[in-house]
């Protein structure tokens, strides 16, 4: 996967004529575009299909006092060992025995680490302009839930949305993009009133779940787990997560927890001002408690390209495919002309790839042969391919390909368009 994903241009290792930078990852061309329509896919369906959600933007920097009332300063570290040996490092509830898991060598004691990464604002480096890079985009949310209230007229329940970058100085980084520095989240913050949030909770679970099932992951290798208590943070009432069975193992897609009111809790106290929410038809005031769905974003495309990833025997040669979700895939078509020297077959196919880009994103190519340039549009999950011939010239028709049944449709020229969007709705 990691061979596939630099070659076809999805992601490729952050300042790599430098070495690399660990734990860090650029999106390539067709990475970019499968992130930008997942992000996509998730906003439709979380702002745009339900009546109930706002959508928020907020900055990455917030003031220092916002990771106090949330904990993350004195609770968000890791508990960590070196190995006197190999001088690796390893979080401690990955450690079965007092011996190095990697050489056998002799352990250092147990210490702590906050995995928050901090910078400075202003000209002067000192601990007042101290601020943090912020680790979770939630607790923009919270601090900016008067303002949604106020301004939208929202009633309660209601929830918040918002994708974006968040930053963890991880020390055990691994998997590929699974666990990484900087990292893109897509989390809602879902408001309820006290005494219905195990309803809610429950509800959110289920639809989160099928989500990711709705956009073509298969059910098998997928699965949701509920927190032991022990496991639970310091905010959670309740967490499942949403597992994949990656090739490394059951890990975790996302997290739904039960938050309480703690959140906006510690925001009113440390800031002073009122968080309450009044009910106007039962008269009531009260902190809402918080059902947060947390999702990874970059996790989420990894888990899709491998569940998408299969080989295939087509008279006797191999063919890779990523079958994709066609909403998800980073192209819907590719244009390619039958043969390259033929100016008036090359006129015909540019032509039709231009009024195509209208719609989406799409690919001339006529690079390679016509059976390498299907297997290179399969690689990289382009569900159509158009092959225009000597005899679109006279009849006006091109060959349409399908990526997952490959059966070839000959459609009229004027007609394509149309065609491919009818079934990339579907």
């Amino acid at each position: 996967m990691v061979s596939l994903c630099k070659r076809r241009g999805f992601i490729f290792q952050s300042s790599e004529i430098y070495g690399g930078l660990a734990a860090t990852w650029d999106y390539g061309p067709l990475g970019a575009e499968l992130k930008r329509n997942l992000k996509e896919a998730w906003w439709r369906s979380i702002v745009y299909e339900r009546d109930d959600i706002e959508g928020l933007d907020c900055a990455i920097l917030m003031r220092p006092e916002t990771w106090m009332a949330s904990g993350h300063v004195s609770n968000f570290e890791d508990t960590l060992v070196d190995c006197k040996g190999c001088k690796k490092r390893f979080k401690i509830e990955h450690i079965t025995g007092k011996k190095c898991p990697e050489c056998g060598g002799e352990l250092t004691q147990p210490r702590q680490f906050n995995m928050m990464l901090k910078t400075h604002l202003g000209p002067i480096e000192d601990a007042t302009s101290l601020t943090y890079l912020r680790p979770e985009t939630a607790q923009g949310i919270f601090v900016n839930f008067k303002n949604v209230v106020d301004s939208m007229r929202r009633k309660v329940p209601f929830g918040i949305a918002q994708t974006g970058k968040s930053f963890r100085n991880e020390v055990t980084t691994k998997s590929f993009t699974f666990r990484s520095r900087e990292f893109e989240q897509m989390e809602i913050e879902f408001f309820v009133k006290p005494g219905t949030d195990e309803e809610w909770y429950s509800k959110w679970v289920a639809e989160r779940f099928e989500w990711y099932v709705k956009f073509g992951m298969r059910k098998e290798n997928l699965r949701m787990r509920q927190h032991r208590k022990e496991e639970l943070a310091h905010y959670a009432k309740a967490c499942t997560d949403i597992e994949y069975n990656f090739p490394f193992g059951w890990s975790e897609l996302e997290g739904i927890a039960n938050r309480t009111d703690f959140d906006l809790k510690q925001h009113g106290r440390l800031s002073g001002k009122d968080i309450e929410y009044f009910d106007d038809v039962t008269n009531e005031r009260y902190i809402p408690y918080v059902i947060e769905p947390s999702g990874g974003i970059d996790r989420s495309i990894l888990a899709f390209l491998f569940d998408a990833y299969r080989e295939e025997k087509v008279k006797d040669e191999k063919r890779v495919v990523l079958g994709l979700h066609k909403s998800l895939a980073p192209l819907k078509a590719a244009v390619l002309p039958l043969l390259r020297n033929r100016p008036d077959i090359v006129e015909l196919a540019h032509k039709i790839t231009d009024d195509l880009k209208k719609d989406s994103k799409v690919r001339y190519d006529d690079t390679a042969s016509i059976g390498r340039l299907y297997r290179r549009q399969d690689e990289v999950g382009t569900p159509y391919c158009i092959t225009v011939d000597v005899d679109s010239l006279t009849d006006r028709k091109v060959t349409v390909r399908d990526r997952d049944t490959m059966k070839q449709d000959r459609v009229e020229v004027s007609k394509v368009r149309d065609y491919l969007k009818e079934r990339l709705e579907r």
